[in-house]
C-alpha cells in the first residue's frame, strides 16, 4: 500500500459515561463525527474507555468490589455485537480509522481489548493486553502474542499496546520489527497523580524515538463526580486524579501539538510521513541499526484457547503398528508399558 505523504490524526481525551455502555458508545460517536468533521483520518480513544476502565478496582478492596465487577460483565463487549457495528458503521460512514479500548466479554470472562477499525469499517485488529497489571489481574484475562501484529490501514501500518504494556520491551520489539507507521497507544488516565502523566510520556516518546514512528496517545477523563461515585473516601479519590496525557508524537519524540493533561477535548495534528524516514535514516532499530545474529526476538504469534480438538490418535493405531515386512511392531507397547510403570512408581 502506498504511503500517505500526510495524515490527519486525532486523540480524544473525554469522560466516559459510568452508568452505561451505550451512553458512552454514544459519545464515542460524537467524537468521532466531530473528529472526522475537522479532517481527521484516524482518531485513538483511552484504554478500555466503553463501557470504562474499572477504576473501582483501583480503590476498592476486593471484597467491596464485586458488585461493580458484576456490573461490568453486564455492560462490557462482546465482538462481534450491536456495539462494534455501531462504530463500524461510524468509521465507514466518515471514512475514519478508529482505535477503541474495550472491555471485551468472552463468556465468562473478561478482557482489555484494543479494536482497530479501518475506513471502510472493517475490524482489522482485535488484540487482547497481554497482561494485566496490578489490580487489574483481578478483573481481566491474558491476551496472547497472536493480537502483537502489525496491521495495514487507509492511515498506513498501525500497532497497539495499552498502558504498561509499553514497559515490556520485546512486546514493543515485535510491533517495530513489522514496521509500524503509527503507534497507537491507550492508557486509563485520571490515576495516580502527575508522576502517572510523567511516565507515560517519558514512554511514549522514547517508542516514537526507538521505533521511528509516530505515536497517537488518548487517556481518559474523570469529573469530580464520577470520583465521588466510585469512593466517598477523600483520601482514595485523590488516586482517580491527573495522569493524563494525551499526545501525538513524532518520530524524533517531539510533541506535535501540545499535550492534553487536564479536563476534555480531542487533540488534531497533521503528521508528515516523511519523518519516519529522516529518522530511520539515522537510527533503524529493526534494520542497519540491527544485529539480529547477535540479538533477535522470538515469538509464539499462536492463538491459546483452553481447549484443541484432534483426529491423531494419543497411541499409534493398529495400522501404524504394522512393519513393512508384515510384523507386528510391540516397540509402541513396551514404551506405553515403560509410561505406565513411571507413572505408577512408589514416591520417594
Amino acid at each position: 500500500m502506498e504511503k500517505k505523504p500526510s495524515v490527519r490524526v486525532a486523540a480524544a481525551q473525554i469522560a466516559p459515561d459510568l452508568t452505561s455502555r451505550e451512553k458512552t458508545l454514544a459519545r464515542v460517536l460524537d467524537a468521532i463525527r466531530e473528529a472526522a468533521a475537522k479532517g481527521a483520518e484516524l482518531i485513538v480513544f483511552p484504554e478500555t474507555f466503553v463501557p470504562w476502565y474499572p477504576y473501582f478496582s483501583f480503590v476498592l478492596p476486593p471484597v467491596l468490589s464485586g458488585k461493580e465487577h458484576v456490573r461490568l460483565y453486564e455492560e462490557a463487549v462482546t465482538v462481534p455485537s450491536a456495539a462494534t457495528d455501531a462504530v463500524s458503521a461510524a468509521a465507514r460512514e466518515h471514512g475514519i480509522v478508529v482505535a477503541l479500548g474495550v472491555n471485551e466479554r468472552d463468556h465468562g470472562s473478561l478482557y482489555n481489548a484494543q479494536l482497530l477499525f479501518d475506513a471502510d469499517g472493517t475490524l482489522i485488529l482485535k488484540r487482547r493486553k497481554i497482561t494485566p497489571t496490578f489490580h487489574e489481574r483481578m478483573i481481566w484475562g491474558q491476551g496472547d502474542a497472536s493480537g502483537l501484529k502489525v496491521v495495514d490501514s487507509a492511515v498506513g501500518r498501525l500497532g497497539a499496546l495499552a498502558c504498561w504494556e509499553h514497559y515490556n520491551p520485546l512486546a514493543r520489539y515485535a510491533l517495530m520489527a513489522q514496521h509500524e507507521d503509527i503507534h497507537i497507544a491507550q492508557f486509563p488516565g485520571s490515576m495516580v497523580g502527575p508522576i502517572f502523566a510523567d511516565q507515560m510520556e517519558v514512554t511514549i516518546r522514547h517508542h516514537a524515538l526507538e521505533s521511528g514512528c509516530f505515536v497517537v496517545n488518548a487517556t481518559g477523563w474523570l469529573s469530580d463526580g464520577q470520583i465521588a461515585s466510585i469512593t466517598s473516601d477523600a483520601g482514595l479519590q485523590k488516586a482517580l486524579r491527573g495522569g493524563c496525557m494525551t499526545a501525538i508524537i513524532s518520530p524524533e519524540g517531539k510533541h506535535i501539538v501540545p499535550p492534553l493533561t487536564e479536563g476534555e477535548g480531542i487533540l488534531i495534528a497533521d503528521l508528515d510521513m516523511s519523518l519516519i524516514v529522516k529518522r530511520k535514516r539515522m537510527m533503524d532499530s529493526v534494520g542497519h541499526y540491527a544485529r539480529p545474529e547477535l540479538l533477535h526476538l522470538v515469538m509464539d504469534g499462536r492463538a491459546t484457547a483452553p481447549m484443541v480438538t484432534t483426529t491423531q490418535p494419543s497411541f499409534p493405531t493398529a495400522e501404524a503398528r504394522t512393519l513393512s515386512d508384515g510384523e507386528y511392531d510391540t516397540s509402541a507397547d513396551r514404551g506405553s508399558d515403560q509410561r505406565i510403570a513411571v507413572l505408577r512408581s512408589p514416591a520417594r
